[in-house]
Parts: C-alpha cells; structure tokens; sequence
C-alpha cells in the first residue's frame, strides 16, 4: 500500500520559513509623511513611540532626523531633508527628493498620526516577541550545562516584563542632558512635598524626616538580633504605608511581603492585634472576651480591604520572588509600590545552583534584591539578622560588620538600620530584689523601658543617627517619642 505524499506539509512549513517579520510600510510612510507636512503633529505622539520601532532603516534614519530638528527649533521638510540625505544609498535607491514630496502628497490625514505610531509601536512589539521566542527555542536546544532551566525562565520573564513596561527597560547610555532633566523631575517633585515625604512613608515621622520615605529603587535593609523587633517594625511600616494608601489614592502604597518566617496567618494575627490594641497572646490562648472579640472584628473590618498581600511560601528562591514581584507589577489593577522581606539569610539562591560558601549566597540574593528594586522602581526592604558576636560584647549597639554572612550586603544595600532595645538586655541582668544593686537597675529600667533605637548606619543619600521610638512589646507595636527624647544625629 502507497501512502499519499502530503504537500501541504512542506508548503507549510516552507511558508514559515519566509514569513517576514510583521510590519507596514505604508504605515511608517504616512507617519513620517504626517511630520513633514506638519512639524507640529509630533506634539501628538506618544511617547512610547522610538525610532528603533520603524521597520525600514531608513523610515527610522528619517524619523530621528524629524525629531533632531525639532529638539533645535528648526524646521524639518523634503527640502531640509534632502541635502542632509543626498548621500544616503538607501535613500538614492527609492527616489531621494521625489520620495519625500510623494510622502507628502500622499498623507491620509494628518489627525490620525497618533494612531499610526501606536500601531507601529505593536507591530514592533511583535518582533520583538518573535525574537524573544527564537532566542527561548535557541536557548532550550543549545543551553550550557550551567544555565539551568529555572535560570532561563527567570530569564524569559525579565524579558518579558521589559518588553511590558518599556519604560522601565534599560536602554544603555544616557546622555547627561536625559539624566540632567530626570534628576531635575526628582528634585522639583521633592520640593513640591516639601513638609511631606517624597517616598513611600514609614509612618514614623522622624525616620521619613531621615529617609525622605522609602525611595523608589532603593533596598534598605533593617538588621537585629533575635527579639529586637526588626520584624515588628518591618510589619508595622508595611502596614503604615498601606494604610496610607487606603485612605488616599496619592498616598502610601501597595505593599507585597514576602514573609519566608511566619504564616500568613500570624502576621495578620499580629496586625490585628495592634490596631485592636489586645495583646498578642490573648488572642492566642483564646482569652478574649466578648467586648476584645468586637474589637477584633472591627479591626478586621477596617483592615480587609488594605492593599497589603502577603506570600508565606517558604524557601523562596530570589529568582521567584523576582517573578511574583514582576506578576505583581504588571498587574494595573493592583500594582506594586514597595516590598517587604523577612528575611533576607532564609531566600535561596536561584535554580539549583549552590555556591561555595554560604557567603556567596547571600550575596547572590543582596544583589538580586538591589537589581530588583532598580528594575521595578521600588523600594524593597529587606530584615537580615546580625551574628552572635553582639551578645558577646559588652556594648550590644551593633554596627556594620555584625551583618550576618554579610558578604555585599552592606555595599549592595542603600540603606542600612539595626533595630536595638537595650530594654531586651537589661531586663535578663535584673538583680535580687534585696540585692544593693537592685535600685540602680530598677532606675534604669523605668529609662529604657518600652523603648526602641534604629540606628542608621548607612544611608547613601542622606544622614546617618540614631532614632529614637517607643516599643510595646503586647502589641508588637512601635510609635513616635516625643521630640525630648530624641537623640542627636551623628553626621
């Protein structure tokens, strides 16, 4: 028996193989027809829309050469265009001058120049989404012992995500006249926030004096030992910052918190209980009466719409808490303002990969945090616990080089502060109520009883010092002290 040949197959596959990427010719040509016969219609594109999105070399050659001409004032016409283009062969081969009046003559209608560029700007998305692919396919055949498949979808994704938000794609060299005029945005929108924060509040007055806020593409890093507070105090920023939100669109911001330690039901259960102001182990050990039950559930009903979520899966490579962040991002309808992770030694390093030390990885994970904020624009705030040479000393006051495996931590990181309650030490030294000593102790006590020190060790762009809260330890809440009880800044 003959089995019947199948061309279709071949045609098919023959056909892919020649497929041109997609494009419009005609579309490129009435744009650039629409600016020569009008300079003033640039004013209605988009932004989005780059020379690098024109098909033709020579339509982006000639749309670059529109746009360099505005930038000076000058006019930019057939006539304009010719001498600078004479020697241009692309531009000999389809007519030279008589190309352009043809452009000219020909524009449909100048009105719809910004539906033009839109539809250029998707059907160069389009190639890049095919040359996405190809690269994924060619990636997949031809991968590296190395390169792991988790470590090319962490790649993908990134691409993905640029190729979604092109604004925030890097795109090489700036010129300084670019990063001048960034640089000027930011300070006029500081100046306008003048007396208010700039970047996402903390809800502690003087540490968004100090910070400014939690400012985008920054990775601030809250440090402590056990039983300092750093996740408390992290919480409670997180909370800040949504509750913000909650109360005006313009203010705060979406938080994601990725808590690698606790529940999502024991944070929350911690949250609760300090807006309801009922200790935590109360709530616990199920001692609350029917008034604390009240108010724990209109504590709920203030909080069940905060824009605060919360991912509890444990061990967490940096390379998925990327991707969730980026999903996240990408989201309109929710957003992504700022990210909090507790805690910064328990990410595992991405894909399989393991390091030499474990030095290595956590400097894999500081510097995928850093590159994290810088892609998403965010502030990402990371706790990180200190090592046991604190304890040993007899001044508990850490400083830098107590950073835990610290590896580049401390280089990578913006901001560095370590939470210290010099209560939590104090409390262990009590002595015998008849002991002579015991008044000393009890005078001290009442001093640095429920109170907290951030020390801002490092701060990039601004001061370092010590600021001064009140801690309640029920509540696993921190406050504003009074401005008497502030320390001074060390400069």
């Amino acid at each position: 028996m003959t089995l019947a040949y199948d061309r279709s197959a071949d045609a098919a596959e023959e056909s892919a193989l020649y497929r041109q990427p997609p494009h419009n010719t005609e579309l490129e040509q009435a744009l650039i027809g629409c600016l020569l016969l009008n300079n003033e219609s640039a004013n209605r594109l988009p932004d989005a829309l780059k020379p690098e999105h024109f098909h033709a070399p020579l339509h982006r050659r000639l749309y670059e050469a529109i746009l360099l001409a505005r930038s000076r004032d000058q006019l930019a016409t057939p006539l304009t265009l010719k001498t600078q283009f004479e020697s241009d062969p692309d531009f000999r081969e389809v007519g030279g001058f008589a190309y352009l009046v043809r452009l000219v003559e020909d524009v449909p209608s100048v009105r719809n120049i910004d539906q033009f560029a839109r539809a250029i700007v998707d059907l160069a998305t389009r190639r890049e989404l095919i040359n996405l692919g190809e690269g994924l396919v060619n990636d997949a055949y031809d991968a590296p012992l190395d390169y792991t498949p988790s470590d090319q979808i962490e790649a993908a994704e990134r691409a993905l995500y640029a190729l979604a938000e092109p604004e925030k794609r890097g795109g090489g060299f700036k010129t300084f006249r670019q990063a001048a005029a960034m640089a000027l945005q930011t300070a006029e929108y500081a100046r306008k926030t003048r007396g208010g924060t700039p970047g996402v509040p903390t809800g502690f007055r003087k540490m968004d004096e100090k910070l400014g806020g939690l400012q985008k593409s920054d990775l601030l890093i809250l440090a402590g030992r056990p039983g300092m507070g750093k996740t408390a105090l992290a919480t409670n920023m997180a909370v800040n910052a949504a509750r913000a939100r909650l109360n005006d669109p313009e203010e705060g911001g979406v938080v994601a918190f990725f808590s690698l330690e606790m529940s999502a039901e024991q944070l929350a259960t911690r949250i609760i209980s300090e807006v309801a102001e009922i200790p935590l182990w109360e709530i616990r050990k199920g001692k609350v009466d029917a008034r604390d039950f009240g108010r724990l559930i209109d504590a709920v009903t203030l909080l069940e719409n905060l824009p605060l979520y919360i991912d509890d899966s444990p061990g967490l490579s940096i390379a998925q808490i990327a991707a969730r962040s980026r999903r996240m991002a990408r989201d309109k309808k929710v957003g992504l303002d700022m990210i909090v992770i507790d805690y910064l030694q328990l990410i595992e390093p991405s894909g399989f990969k393991r390091h030499d030390s474990r030095v290595q990885e956590v400097t894999e994970v500081s510097k995928g945090l850093k590159n994290l904020a810088k892609e998403l624009e965010v502030p990402v705030l990371a706790c990180a616990q200190l090592s046991r040479g604190v304890d040993a000393r007899d001044d508990k006051r850490p400083v830098l080089s107590d950073l835990r495996e610290s590896g580049s931590i401390e280089q990578d990181a913006d901001v560095v502060m370590f939470v210290f309650r010099e209560e939590y030490y104090h409390k262990s030294r009590e002595p015998d109520h008849d002991d002579p000593e015991y008044g000393k102790w009890l005078e001290k006590m009442n001093r640095v009883g429920g109170k907290a020190e951030v020390l801002v060790e490092k701060h990039r762009s601004g001061p370092t010092g010590s600021i001064r809260l009140a801690f309640d330890g029920s509540f696993t809440r921190f406050d504003d002290l009074a401005d008497d009880d502030e320390l001074p800044e060390r400069h």
